[in-house]
């Protein structure tokens, strides 16, 4: 019986060493481990902006925060981030990317960090004003954080493109200034053209711009992008020669529309509508622009070619010589980017002028019918709609 005892004794004092050995090498794995996971998980909780103040930023609505794309970067913020914004009233938005540019599809919200902005804009693309949807107030702010660390990094790569200021850059005047002659369907030849802004220098592309289409004799400009204030203020600061475009002006032959970029917007479309009345009491040929010559006027010239029976294949062509001509992608020569761009920009605007929402089928649109709608929806009258075409048309 005390041999049995001892042996037991002895086999329990081997089993407790064991399991107190386990427990020594898990005491010393463990804390390593989970020492890990919440410095890891620190790091992203703490990088964060702090309260920053909000700014309304006017033209489209959208809302600075005050720091510069510079310090926000310097933070450890990357294009391609995925954060979450909290204003101090309560609004909060999160899993939202931070791109250099405009990736999101049209009414997503995003963080721009768009090359010669001043602070990083909280804003939705071609949609409703943030600054309104998030009730915001002067005096607000916000705070950026990190939700996820390059969660959007495949469609920052695929977008992500940046252009010089360099005329010496690009291959002629009419690519750097994004200038061409609108096309498609029935539209004439040489009757209206695109481009970058003849007048708002910030890109120094304004005098190519000016100087073709005067020599191209273009009698009437349709400007999307600025007010009149604006453009005067261009005149006192211009160091380029802009008697040619002040000279249409003071004719009453540039109309300033001011636009934001919500072309699904109510405001957008009315106050196209009435520019395009406005355009019709004139004689061509006609320019139409905004900043860069790719958004706003993307929009309206697609919805013009639409109108004038193009089909959704010159639509697109059209749409996309602008990022041929200032970053390079062309279905030939990067066909991965090229369809990206389609797939998150120009889809949206076809889908528009072919009168289907957001979301919808591009099967068997009718664009001709559904631009007319759009229009008519907008205020103008089907007299009004046969007389553009007919200026466009020369028909």
């Amino acid at each position: 019986m005390q041999k049995l005892q001892k042996r037991f004794t002895a086999f329990l004092s081997m089993f407790m060493a064991l399991v107190l050995s386990f427990m020594l090498v898990g005491c010393n794995v463990a804390p390593s481990q989970q020492e890990n996971k919440p410095a890891e998980q620190t790091q992203q909780k703490e990088l964060t902006t702090g309260a920053l103040a909000a700014t309304h930023e006017t033209k489209f609505g959208g809302i600075y925060l005050d720091i510069t794309i510079e310090d926000f970067n310097k933070m450890g913020f990357e294009f391609g981030d995925s954060v979450d914004v909290t204003f101090s009233n309560g609004y909060k938005l999160i899993d939202i990317p931070y791109y250099n540019g405009y990736y999101t599809k049209t009414g997503e919200a995003l963080i721009s960090g768009y090359p010669g902005y001043p602070h990083i804009d909280v804003c939705v693309n071609n949609g409703d004003p943030l600054w309104e949807t998030a009730g915001l107030k002067e005096g607000d702010t916000g705070t950026v954080t990190l939700h996820e660390k390059q969660k959007y990094a495949t469609v920052q790569k695929a977008l992500g493109a940046t252009y010089t200021k360099n005329r010496s850059d690009y291959a002629s005047d009419e690519v750097f200034a994004n200038f061409r002659a609108m096309r498609g369907g029935n539209m004439a030849e040489n009757v209206m053209y695109r481009s970058a802004s003849p007048i708002d220098n910030q890109n120094n592309r304004a005098p190519y711009a000016a100087e073709l289409a005067q020599k191209c004799g273009v009698q009437y400009i349709l400007d999307l992008a600025d007010s009149n204030e604006e453009i005067e203020g261009y005149y006192q600061k211009a160091d380029y020669d802009v008697s040619w475009h002040k000279g249409l002006y003071e004719a009453g032959n540039v109309t300033a529309l001011d636009l934001n970029a919500n072309y699904r917007s109510k405001k957008y479309a009315e106050r196209l509508v009435a520019g395009l009345r406005e355009m019709i009491k004139h004689e061509g040929p006609y320019l139409t622009h905004c900043t860069e010559g790719k958004d706003r006027t993307g929009f309206t010239c697609a919805l013009l070619e639409g109108l004038c029976g193009a089909s959704y294949e010159e639509m697109r062509d059209d749409y996309m010589a602008t990022y041929d001509n200032y970053y390079g992608i062309s279905e030939k020569n990067d066909k991965a980017r090229y369809d990206a761009v389609v797939d998150v920009k120009f889809n949206d605007i076809a889908l528009c002028v072919g009168g289907q929402p957001l979301g919808g089928s591009l099967d068997g649109l009718d664009y001709a019918a559904g631009a007319r709608k759009y229009l008519t929806d907008a205020g103008m009258t089907d007299a009004e709609v046969d007389q553009l075409i007919a200026k466009l048309t020369k028909k």
